[in-house]
């Protein structure tokens, strides 16, 4: 993934509703947000790695469910699969940060190896995957695609589920039950805090 500012630039090219334009700026904001966790300690920290987990799980959640079905059919052989591979890892890092104090040598140690998967995973995305759906799906199917991303977001769980990710079937069956638990989770941490 390229800088906050250079996927910023490539999302505003394309037209807005766009599928690619959307996840560009997802890849922009999570680009933000390692950046915020970086600078920071104590709860804000805390809160900054909360809101890249549940962005995280929302954006992964979404492209399993929307694009990698269309990638599979369109891009190189693998490509989707490697994906969903690289998502389900991610989950299980995430899960592990989860557990882990913020501001303990060991999180730091945990979230640089993270950060450095999480780059290189979009970069494959944007490398192999963006450019497929730009060349072999119309402006009309990528803001479909858009609609539903945003759509599926909207129920899409918030915590990692190593479990499911990395299958749209898992994601489909699973997924909203898993979203009801961590929405009730999320509130109730609110509250505590």
């Amino acid at each position: 993934m390229g800088s906050a500012v250079e996927d910023r630039r490539k999302a505003a090219q394309l037209p807005e509703g766009d599928v690619i334009r959307i996840l560009l700026n997802q890849h922009a904001q999570v680009h933000d947000l390692f950046d915020e966790i970086e600078g920071s300690t104590g709860q804000q920290r805390k809160e900054a790695f909360e809101e890249l987990r549940a962005m995280l799980a929302l954006h992964e959640t979404a492209e399993e469910i929307v694009l990698r079905p269309v990638t599979a059919t369109i891009a190189p052989a693998g490509v989707a699969d490697a994906r969903n591979t690289e998502e389900q890892e991610a989950n299980e890092v995430l899960k592990k940060l989860e557990e882990l104090d913020p501001d303990s040598d060991e999180f730091a140690a945990e979230l640089a190896d993270f950060k450095s998967a999480v780059d290189a995973h979009a970069e494959s995305e944007e490398s192999e995957e963006f450019p497929a759906v730009l060349e072999n799906c119309d402006l009309d199917q990528r803001q479909r695609m858009g609609r539903r991303m945003e759509a599926v977001e909207k129920i899409a769980p918030t915590r990692p589920h190593p479990s499911v990710a990395g299958s749209t079937a898992k994601q489909w069956t699973a997924g909203p039950f898993a979203a009801l638990i961590d929405r009730a989770k999320d509130a109730i941490d609110k509250v505590k805090d």
